[in-house]
C-alpha cells in the first residue's frame, strides 16, 4: 500500500485491548523504500486521552487507569514535525523544527511496527506507543526520556499493554548504534525538510478517525 505526497493522513496510538488514546492527522511527505513520511504541523488538530473528569494521562496513577473513565480531549498540535516510520521497524523517528523551520531535534518513539491501513475517504497508520523514548540533539548526543514511567507502568501488568522490558529496552539500544554511528536516519536527511505552502493546515479531525484498530492488542516478538 502506497499513499501519495500531500494526501492527508492519520497517526492513531492504542493501549490495552485496543483502546484509542491519541490521533494525530497531517499529510504524506513521501511514501518510499526507506518508509513513510508524515508532515504533522503546528495548529493541527490532535485527539489525546484523558479521564472524564478533566484529568490528563499522566495525572491518574497508573495502577488507577484501567477502573478510570476516560474521555478524548480535542486540542492542537503545538510543534512542525516531520514523523519517518521505517517499514516493519519497532520505532518511529520524529523531526521537530523550529517556528522559522530550523532543524530543533530527533525523538525516537519505540512502539510496535505502524500499521497502514486505507479505507479510500482516509487512511493512516496504527501503533501502540511503549513509553519508553529516545531524545536526540542535533550533535547526536542522546539520552533516555521516560524510564520513571516505563517502570512504573511495567509494575502494573494488569493494566500495561507490553510486558516485554528487555524487548522494547534492547529496540531502543539498536537505535542508539544508528544515531552514533550517524547512519540513516540520523545522517541529515530530511532536516531541512519543508511543506509545501499549497499544503493547508488540518485544523479539523477527519471523519473515520475513530475507526477498528488494525495493529493487535498484543503482537508477538520476533526472536
Amino acid at each position: 500500500m502506497e499513499l501519495h505526497t500531500g494526501r492527508v493522513v492519520l497517526r492513531r496510538h492504542f493501549m490495552r485491548d485496543n483502546l484509542l488514546s491519541r490521533v494525530w492527522v497531517g499529510r504524506v511527505a513521501a511514501d518510499d523504500e526507506r518508509g513513510r513520511w508524515l508532515w504533522i504541523a503546528a495548529g493541527s488538530a490532535y485527539l489525546d486521552i484523558g479521564a472524564a473528569d478533566g484529568r490528563t494521562f499522566r495525572q491518574v496513577p497508573f495502577g488507577e487507569w484501567g477502573r478510570t473513565a476516560k474521555a478524548m480531549r480535542e486540542l492542537h498540535w503545538r510543534n512542525d514535525v516531520l514523523m519517518l516510520h521505517p517499514h516493519d521497524a519497532p520505532y518511529s523517528v520524529w523531526f521537530f523544527f523550529d517556528p522559522d523551520g530550523g532543524f530543533r531535534s530527533w525523538y525516537v518513539n519505540l512502539e510496535l511496527p505502524g500499521v497502514g491501513w486505507d479505507d479510500g475517504v482516509v487512511a493512516g497508520i496504527d501503533t501502540i506507543d511503549y513509553d519508553l523514548d529516545l531524545v536526540v540533539a542535533p550533535d547526536r548526543g542522546w539520552r533516555w526520556k521516560d524510564e520513571e514511567e516505563f517502570r512504573d507502568h511495567l509494575a502494573h501488568p494488569d493494566v500495561y499493554w507490553t510486558d516485554d522490558e528487555a524487548g522494547v529496552r534492547a529496540d531502543g539500544e539498536r537505535v542508539v548504534k544508528l544515531i552514533e554511528a550517524g547512519e540513516f536516519p540520523f545522517d541529515g536527511t530530511g532536516c531541512d525538510f519543508r511543506p509545501p505552502r499549497s499544503w493547508s493546515v488540518p485544523t479539523v479531525m477527519p471523519a473515520g478517525w475513530d475507526r477498528p484498530a488494525s495493529c493487535r492488542p498484543y503482537p508477538p516478538r520476533a526472536g
